[in-house]
Protein backbone atom coordinates (compact mmCIF):
# COMPACT_ATOMS: atom_id res chain seq x y z
CA UNK A 1 0.00 0.00 0.00
CA UNK A 2 1.17 3.23 -0.82
CA UNK A 3 2.24 6.04 1.61
CA UNK A 4 1.20 9.23 2.08
CA UNK A 5 3.99 11.33 3.30
CA UNK A 6 1.74 13.73 4.38
CA UNK A 7 0.58 11.05 7.05
CA UNK A 8 1.41 11.25 10.54
CA UNK A 9 3.72 8.17 11.48
CA UNK A 10 5.45 7.12 14.52
CA UNK A 11 8.92 6.60 12.40
CA UNK A 12 8.70 9.12 10.11
CA UNK A 13 7.61 12.60 9.52
CA UNK A 14 7.71 15.27 6.51
CA UNK A 15 8.36 19.12 7.16
CA UNK A 16 8.37 21.40 3.53
CA UNK A 17 9.93 24.93 4.64
CA UNK A 18 7.39 27.32 3.07
CA UNK A 19 7.73 29.93 5.80
CA UNK A 20 11.68 29.76 5.31
CA UNK A 21 11.93 28.71 9.44
CA UNK A 22 13.95 25.42 9.76
CA UNK A 23 12.37 23.59 12.89
CA UNK A 24 15.06 23.43 15.74
CA UNK A 25 17.40 20.46 16.50
CA UNK A 26 15.68 17.31 18.32
CA UNK A 27 17.93 14.49 19.26
CA UNK A 28 14.85 12.08 18.93
CA UNK A 29 14.59 13.50 15.32
CA UNK A 30 17.18 12.01 12.91
CA UNK A 31 17.28 14.89 9.96
CA UNK A 32 17.77 14.10 6.49
CA UNK A 33 17.70 17.14 3.85
CA UNK A 34 16.13 17.16 0.91
CA UNK A 35 17.45 19.47 -1.42
CA UNK A 36 14.51 21.04 -4.10
CA UNK A 37 15.36 22.71 -7.04
CA UNK A 38 12.32 22.81 -8.79
CA UNK A 39 12.31 26.57 -8.38
CA UNK A 40 8.57 25.98 -7.49
CA UNK A 41 7.67 23.84 -10.87
CA UNK A 42 5.21 21.28 -10.58
CA UNK A 43 6.74 18.17 -11.01
CA UNK A 44 6.63 14.33 -9.46
CA UNK A 45 10.33 13.77 -8.67
CA UNK A 46 10.26 15.71 -5.67
CA UNK A 47 7.86 13.78 -3.22
CA UNK A 48 8.89 10.94 -5.15
CA UNK A 49 12.30 11.42 -3.22
CA UNK A 50 10.36 11.72 -0.12
CA UNK A 51 8.53 8.54 -0.56
CA UNK A 52 11.63 7.09 -1.24
CA UNK A 53 13.09 8.33 2.12
CA UNK A 54 9.87 7.12 4.14
CA UNK A 55 9.77 3.66 2.48
CA UNK A 56 13.46 3.32 3.73
CA UNK A 57 13.12 3.94 6.89
CA UNK A 58 9.83 1.62 6.82
CA UNK A 59 12.46 -0.69 6.26
CA UNK A 60 13.86 -0.31 9.80
CA UNK A 61 10.74 0.71 11.34
CA UNK A 62 11.12 -1.67 14.59
CA UNK A 63 14.43 -0.41 15.48
CA UNK A 64 13.54 3.26 15.06
CA UNK A 65 10.49 2.78 17.14
CA UNK A 66 12.46 0.73 19.96
CA UNK A 67 15.12 3.70 20.07
CA UNK A 68 12.01 6.48 20.67
CA UNK A 69 13.11 7.97 17.58
CA UNK A 70 12.14 9.41 13.82
CA UNK A 71 13.45 10.23 10.73
CA UNK A 72 12.52 13.44 9.67
CA UNK A 73 12.99 14.84 5.86
CA UNK A 74 13.15 18.65 5.86
CA UNK A 75 13.02 20.10 2.34
CA UNK A 76 14.99 22.82 1.41
CA UNK A 77 14.24 24.95 -1.44
CA UNK A 78 17.57 25.76 -2.36
CA UNK A 79 17.20 28.04 -5.80
CA UNK A 80 13.99 29.78 -5.10
CA UNK A 81 14.27 30.95 -1.07
CA UNK A 82 18.23 30.46 -0.84
CA UNK A 83 17.26 27.75 1.76
CA UNK A 84 20.69 26.01 1.71
CA UNK A 85 21.31 23.43 5.10
CA UNK A 86 23.73 22.97 7.48
CA UNK A 87 26.98 20.90 6.58
CA UNK A 88 27.39 17.72 7.80
CA UNK A 89 27.80 18.64 11.42
CA UNK A 90 25.53 15.36 13.84
CA UNK A 91 22.20 16.55 12.40
CA UNK A 92 22.44 16.09 8.95
CA UNK A 93 24.84 13.04 7.52
CA UNK A 94 22.30 12.53 4.67
CA UNK A 95 21.49 15.06 1.22
CA UNK A 96 19.47 13.93 -1.62
CA UNK A 97 19.33 16.58 -4.52
CA UNK A 98 16.00 16.38 -6.84
CA UNK A 99 16.05 17.50 -10.86
CA UNK A 100 14.70 20.58 -11.60
CA UNK A 101 14.07 23.44 -14.83
CA UNK A 102 16.35 25.49 -16.62
CA UNK A 103 20.34 25.82 -17.13
CA UNK A 104 22.39 24.29 -14.36
CA UNK A 105 24.23 27.97 -14.51
CA UNK A 106 21.88 30.12 -12.80
CA UNK A 107 23.86 32.91 -14.83
CA UNK A 108 21.93 31.56 -17.67
CA UNK A 109 18.56 31.55 -16.34
CA UNK A 110 17.10 35.36 -17.56
CA UNK A 111 13.38 33.97 -18.09
CA UNK A 112 13.81 34.35 -21.69
CA UNK A 113 16.32 31.98 -23.16
CA UNK A 114 14.58 29.26 -24.01
CA UNK A 115 16.91 26.30 -22.03
CA UNK A 116 15.93 28.73 -19.02
CA UNK A 117 11.80 27.15 -19.32
CA UNK A 118 11.07 30.50 -17.92
CA UNK A 119 13.00 30.37 -14.75
CA UNK A 120 14.64 33.81 -14.07
CA UNK A 121 17.12 33.73 -10.89
CA UNK A 122 19.72 34.90 -8.79
CA UNK A 123 23.37 33.13 -8.48
CA UNK A 124 22.98 33.93 -4.23
CA UNK A 125 22.73 30.28 -3.47
CA UNK A 126 25.41 28.66 -6.16
CA UNK A 127 28.22 29.60 -3.59
CA UNK A 128 27.02 28.33 -0.38
CA UNK A 129 25.68 25.23 -2.03
CA UNK A 130 29.06 24.58 -3.55
CA UNK A 131 30.38 25.11 0.19
CA UNK A 132 28.06 22.71 1.36
CA UNK A 133 28.89 19.94 -1.06
CA UNK A 134 33.05 20.54 -0.09
CA UNK A 135 31.73 19.60 3.51
CA UNK A 136 30.03 16.84 2.75
CA UNK A 137 32.61 15.50 0.42
CA UNK A 138 35.35 15.95 3.05
CA UNK A 139 33.29 14.52 5.63
CA UNK A 140 33.78 10.29 6.82
CA UNK A 141 30.21 9.05 6.56
CA UNK A 142 27.96 11.86 5.44
CA UNK A 143 25.87 11.09 1.63
CA UNK A 144 24.67 13.12 -0.82
CA UNK A 145 22.32 11.47 -3.75
CA UNK A 146 21.51 13.85 -6.82
CA UNK A 147 19.55 13.35 -9.67
CA UNK A 148 19.05 15.18 -12.49
CA UNK A 149 19.97 19.48 -12.04
CA UNK A 150 21.32 18.10 -8.57
CA UNK A 151 23.69 16.15 -10.76
CA UNK A 152 23.95 18.83 -13.08
CA UNK A 153 24.98 21.10 -10.03
CA UNK A 154 27.64 18.53 -8.81
CA UNK A 155 29.61 18.11 -12.33
CA UNK A 156 29.82 22.09 -12.50
CA UNK A 157 31.36 22.04 -8.89
CA UNK A 158 33.63 19.51 -9.37
CA UNK A 159 34.83 20.01 -12.34
CA UNK A 160 33.98 16.49 -13.70
CA UNK A 161 31.77 17.45 -16.54
CA UNK A 162 30.42 20.69 -18.31
CA UNK A 163 27.09 21.54 -19.59
CA UNK A 164 26.34 21.55 -23.06
CA UNK A 165 22.61 21.80 -24.76
CA UNK A 166 21.81 18.89 -26.90
CA UNK A 167 20.20 19.32 -30.36
CA UNK A 168 17.27 17.80 -28.93
CA UNK A 169 16.26 17.29 -25.67
CA UNK A 170 16.28 13.37 -24.21
CA UNK A 171 13.06 12.15 -23.34
CA UNK A 172 11.16 8.80 -22.45
CA UNK A 173 13.33 5.74 -21.94
CA UNK A 174 16.84 5.46 -23.54
CA UNK A 175 19.37 3.11 -23.09
CA UNK A 176 22.58 4.33 -20.97
CA UNK A 177 26.00 2.06 -20.49
CA UNK A 178 27.92 1.52 -18.04
CA UNK A 179 31.71 2.12 -18.18
CA UNK A 180 34.57 -0.79 -17.74
CA UNK A 181 35.14 0.67 -14.07
CA UNK A 182 31.10 1.11 -13.46
CA UNK A 183 31.16 -2.61 -14.12
CA UNK A 184 33.26 -3.73 -11.59
CA UNK A 185 32.40 -1.37 -9.12
CA UNK A 186 31.35 -3.21 -5.72
CA UNK A 187 27.81 -2.01 -5.70
CA UNK A 188 27.32 -1.42 -9.62
CA UNK A 189 28.67 -4.77 -10.54
CA UNK A 190 25.79 -6.13 -8.89
CA UNK A 191 23.66 -4.30 -11.78
CA UNK A 192 25.53 -5.27 -14.38
CA UNK A 193 24.94 -9.17 -13.51
CA UNK A 194 21.45 -7.95 -13.75
CA UNK A 195 21.50 -7.01 -17.43
CA UNK A 196 21.45 -9.05 -20.31
CA UNK A 197 24.74 -8.14 -21.91
CA UNK A 198 26.32 -6.62 -18.53
CA UNK A 199 26.25 -3.08 -19.43
CA UNK A 200 23.15 -1.37 -21.27
CA UNK A 201 20.03 -0.53 -19.03
CA UNK A 202 17.27 1.63 -19.92
CA UNK A 203 16.60 5.85 -17.76
CA UNK A 204 13.87 7.46 -17.45
CA UNK A 205 15.46 10.55 -19.03
CA UNK A 206 13.91 14.56 -19.34
CA UNK A 207 16.95 16.24 -19.80
CA UNK A 208 18.01 19.22 -22.59
CA UNK A 209 21.77 18.88 -21.04
CA UNK A 210 24.32 16.46 -21.37
CA UNK A 211 27.36 16.85 -19.06
CA UNK A 212 30.68 16.16 -21.07
CA UNK A 213 33.80 15.03 -19.08
CA UNK A 214 36.21 17.21 -18.50
CA UNK A 215 40.44 16.18 -18.02
CA UNK A 216 40.07 17.00 -14.50
CA UNK A 217 40.52 13.00 -13.55
CA UNK A 218 38.69 13.68 -10.23
CA UNK A 219 35.58 10.78 -9.46
CA UNK A 220 34.38 7.38 -11.23
CA UNK A 221 32.32 7.93 -14.56
CA UNK A 222 30.13 4.95 -13.35
CA UNK A 223 27.77 5.45 -16.68
CA UNK A 224 28.12 7.17 -20.10
CA UNK A 225 25.04 7.96 -22.55
CA UNK A 226 26.84 5.77 -25.10
CA UNK A 227 29.81 4.25 -26.08
CA UNK A 228 30.26 6.67 -28.53
CA UNK A 229 29.80 9.85 -26.14
CA UNK A 230 31.72 11.80 -23.85
CA UNK A 231 28.45 12.76 -22.13
CA UNK A 232 28.44 11.27 -18.30
CA UNK A 233 25.36 9.71 -16.67
CA UNK A 234 26.75 8.36 -13.37
CA UNK A 235 29.17 9.75 -11.65
CA UNK A 236 30.44 8.65 -7.80
CA UNK A 237 32.96 11.10 -6.11
CA UNK A 238 33.13 8.78 -2.82
CA UNK A 239 32.65 5.74 -1.55
CA UNK A 240 31.47 4.26 1.64
CA UNK A 241 34.82 2.03 2.63
CA UNK A 242 33.11 0.15 4.86
CA UNK A 243 30.33 -1.52 2.15
CA UNK A 244 31.68 -0.26 -1.09
CA UNK A 245 28.59 1.94 -1.39
CA UNK A 246 28.02 4.98 -3.17
CA UNK A 247 28.51 8.16 -0.53
CA UNK A 248 28.62 11.02 -2.72
CA UNK A 249 27.23 10.19 -6.18
CA UNK A 250 24.64 11.24 -8.86
CA UNK A 251 22.55 10.50 -11.97
CA UNK A 252 21.37 12.14 -14.93
CA UNK A 253 17.79 10.28 -15.06
CA UNK A 254 15.32 10.02 -13.04
CA UNK A 255 15.60 7.10 -10.74
CA UNK A 256 12.82 8.13 -8.38
CA UNK A 257 10.44 7.46 -10.76
CA UNK A 258 10.17 3.75 -9.49
CA UNK A 259 6.86 1.82 -11.28
CA UNK A 260 3.65 2.59 -12.34
CA UNK A 261 1.89 1.84 -9.05
CA UNK A 262 4.28 4.11 -6.98
CA UNK A 263 4.05 7.42 -9.91
CA UNK A 264 0.20 7.05 -10.29
CA UNK A 265 -0.25 6.80 -6.17
CA UNK A 266 2.13 10.23 -5.90
CA UNK A 267 -0.11 11.61 -8.91
CA UNK A 268 -3.03 11.07 -7.04
CA UNK A 269 -1.67 12.53 -3.29
CA UNK A 270 -0.86 15.48 -5.13
CA UNK A 271 -3.94 16.03 -6.56
CA UNK A 272 -5.70 15.14 -3.29
CA UNK A 273 -3.91 18.05 -1.43
CA UNK A 274 -4.39 20.27 -4.14
CA UNK A 275 -1.03 20.92 -5.47
CA UNK A 276 -1.53 20.45 -9.04
CA UNK A 277 -4.58 21.07 -11.16
CA UNK A 278 -6.61 18.59 -13.36
CA UNK A 279 -5.12 18.82 -16.78
CA UNK A 280 -1.30 18.54 -14.68
CA UNK A 281 -2.86 15.61 -13.14
CA UNK A 282 -4.14 14.29 -16.22
CA UNK A 283 -1.03 14.67 -18.61
CA UNK A 284 1.31 13.03 -16.38
CA UNK A 285 -1.22 9.89 -15.55
CA UNK A 286 -1.87 9.22 -19.20
CA UNK A 287 2.19 9.19 -20.03
CA UNK A 288 2.69 7.07 -16.93
CA UNK A 289 0.00 4.38 -17.83
CA UNK A 290 1.57 4.52 -21.20
CA UNK A 291 5.11 4.54 -20.74
CA UNK A 292 5.68 1.91 -18.01
CA UNK A 293 4.64 -1.01 -19.92
CA UNK A 294 5.68 -5.13 -19.19
CA UNK A 295 9.45 -4.89 -20.08
CA UNK A 296 10.05 -1.30 -19.54
CA UNK A 297 8.25 -1.05 -16.16
CA UNK A 298 10.98 -4.10 -14.88
CA UNK A 299 13.78 -2.41 -16.32
CA UNK A 300 12.91 1.12 -14.61
CA UNK A 301 12.75 -0.57 -11.51
CA UNK A 302 15.70 -2.47 -11.68
CA UNK A 303 17.45 0.90 -12.85
CA UNK A 304 15.85 2.17 -9.91
CA UNK A 305 16.94 -0.10 -7.51
CA UNK A 306 20.69 0.20 -8.16
CA UNK A 307 20.90 3.68 -9.17
CA UNK A 308 18.91 5.37 -6.12
CA UNK A 309 17.05 2.94 -4.27
CA UNK A 310 20.08 0.93 -2.93
CA UNK A 311 22.32 3.34 -1.97
CA UNK A 312 19.61 5.71 0.00
CA UNK A 313 18.48 2.56 2.02
CA UNK A 314 22.15 1.56 2.72
CA UNK A 315 22.50 5.12 4.07
CA UNK A 316 19.02 5.82 5.87
CA UNK A 317 19.71 2.03 7.39
CA UNK A 318 23.26 2.91 8.91
CA UNK A 319 22.41 6.43 9.83
CA UNK A 320 19.70 4.66 12.19
CA UNK A 321 21.62 2.63 13.47
CA UNK A 322 24.42 4.54 14.67
CA UNK A 323 21.66 7.10 16.07
CA UNK A 324 19.53 3.67 17.58
CA UNK A 325 22.70 1.86 18.89
CA UNK A 326 25.47 4.65 19.16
Amino acid sequence: MQRDIHQTYDFFEYVRLDDGSVPGEDFSKIDIAILDMNHSWPNLGHDSLVHAVLEAAEEVRDEIVAAELKVRVISFDVRRRMQIPQSPNGRFQLYIGTGGPGHLDPRENDGSKPYSQGISETTEWETPLFRLFDSILAHETAALLAVCHSFGLVCRWSGVARPELRAEKSSGMPTNVLTDAGAKHPWFSQFAAQLPDRRHFRVIDNRLFDLVLTESGKGLPVAVESEASEAVTMLELARDPTAGMPRVFGANHHPEIVDREHILNVLEEKRSHGEVDERWFRERAHTMVNLFQNENERQSQLTSRYTLLGPLRHHVARIVRERAHG
